[in-house]
C-alpha cells in the first residue's frame, strides 16, 4: 500500500480548515455561496456514507470468499484473505444452503484479517445457486459483527443477474442496514448509528476467471440513502460514467463519484480518485465549487 496515510491526512484537513476559518463569513450551515465552511458539516456526512458503503461492500467480500473456502475445490488450498480469522462452518443439504462465517476476538480486541482489517463476530450466509450461477441469490445477515471496531447489523441481498454486454457478471444489491460507529475510531471523534438503505449494481471486472480473490475487483453504482449519526438526513447516486471501484483486500473505494445530496442543501460530490492513483484513505468533496479533503480511516 502507499504511504503516510494518516500524517497526511492530518495535514491535508488542518490546511483546509485554517484557510477556510480565515474567510468564512457566514454561518457554517449556509450554502448560499462559496465563501462559507461546509467542512465541519459536510465531514461527518461524507465520512459516515463511505463507512456504510465500504461496509457492505466488504461484506459481500467475505460471504463469497467464506462459502468458496468451503464448497470449490479450486479456492480450498487458497490462504484466506478476509475470512483469516474466522471458522465457518456450511450447511449444503438444506435449501437454501447456510453459511456461518464466526470471527474470533472481542469488539474491544477483534481479530486483524489477512487484508488489513479487523473483524469479530458472525456473518451468515444462505444462498440458492453458487455465487457465479446467473439467477443465484445470496442473503446476508449479521450476529453482534464488527468491521474496524463498528458494528455492522442489517440484511444485504445479492442476486447474479448473468453477464452483461462486455461479458461480465452483473449483480443487483440490495442493503437494509445499520452501522454503530465507534468514537474512539471515528474521524471526528463522536460515535452513534448510521442507517443505510442502497438498491446498487455491482460489475465484476477483474478476477472472475480465477479461484483467489485478492484479484478480483468490481465496479458499484446505484442509489441509497440514509442517516448520519448526528440525524442529518441524505440521499446519494454514483455519477454516471463514474462508478465506485473496489479492489478486494483494500479498505477503501479507489476511484468513483458518489453526489450526496443532505436535505434541504446543495449536492455534494466525494470523489475517491484524485490523490495518489486512488490508493489511500483520502477522497476530495465539492460543494458550491468549494473543495475540501477527508479522512476515510484506517488504510
Amino acid at each position: 500500500m502507499k504511504t503516510n496515510p494518516f500524517i497526511r491526512a492530518m495535514f491535508l484537513s488542518l490546511a483546509v480548515s485554517g484557510l477556510v476559518v480565515s474567510g468564512c463569513k457566514k454561518d457554517k450551515d449556509d450554502d448560499s455561496n462559496t465563501t462559507t465552511d461546509p467542512y465541519n458539516s459536510d465531514r461527518k456526512i461524507m465520512y459516515d456514507n463511505s463507512v456504510s458503503e465500504i461496509s457492505f461492500a466488504d461484506a459481500s467480500n467475505v460471504a463469497d470468499e467464506g462459502v468458496a473456502r468451503k464448497t470449490d475445490p479450486n479456492a480450498q488450498s487458497l490462504t484466506p484473505l478476509q475470512t483469516s480469522c474466522a471458522t465457518i462452518t456450511i450447511d449444503t443439504v438444506a435449501v437454501p444452503h447456510t453459511a456461518t462465517i464466526v470471527f474470533s476476538g472481542t469488539p474491544q480486541q477483534p481479530c486483524l484479517c489477512n487484508d488489513g482489517n479487523y473483524r469479530t463476530g458472525t456473518i451468515i450466509v444462505s444462498w440458492t445457486g453458487k455465487y457465479r450461477d446467473p439467477g443465484s441469490s445470496h442473503t446476508i445477515t449479521f450476529d453482534n459483527y464488527y468491521l474496524n471496531f463498528n458494528k455492522i447489523d442489517g440484511t444485504k441481498t445479492v442476486t447474479n443477474n448473468g453477464p452483461n454486454t462486455s461479458g461480465n457478471l452483473t449483480f443487483a444489491i440490495t442493503v437494509q442496514g445499520t452501522v454503530v460507529i465507534d468514537p474512539q475510531y471515528s474521524q471526528t471523534g463522536t460515535g452513534g448509528t448510521i442507517t443505510y438503505n442502497s438498491n446498487r449494481t455491482r460489475e465484476w471486472i477483474a478476477g472472475e476467471p480465477t479461484p483467489q480473490w485478492n484479484d478480483d475487483v468490481y465496479l458499484i453504482s446505484g442509489t441509497a440513502s440514509g442517516t448520519t449519526t448526528n440525524g442529518f438526513s441524505y440521499s446519494m447516486e454514483t455519477q454516471s460514467g463514474y462508478p465506485l471501484r473496489l479492489e478486494v483486500g483494500f479498505p477503501h473505494f479507489t476511484s468513483g463519484i458518489l453526489n450526496i445530496t443532505p436535505s434541504n442543501k446543495p449536492v455534494r460530490s466525494i470523489d475517491y480518485s484524485y490523490i495518489n492513483s486512488a490508493r489511500d484513505n483520502l477522497a476530495q468533496v465539492t460543494v458550491n465549487g468549494f473543495t475540501f479533503t477527508i479522512f476515510l480511516g484506517k488504510k
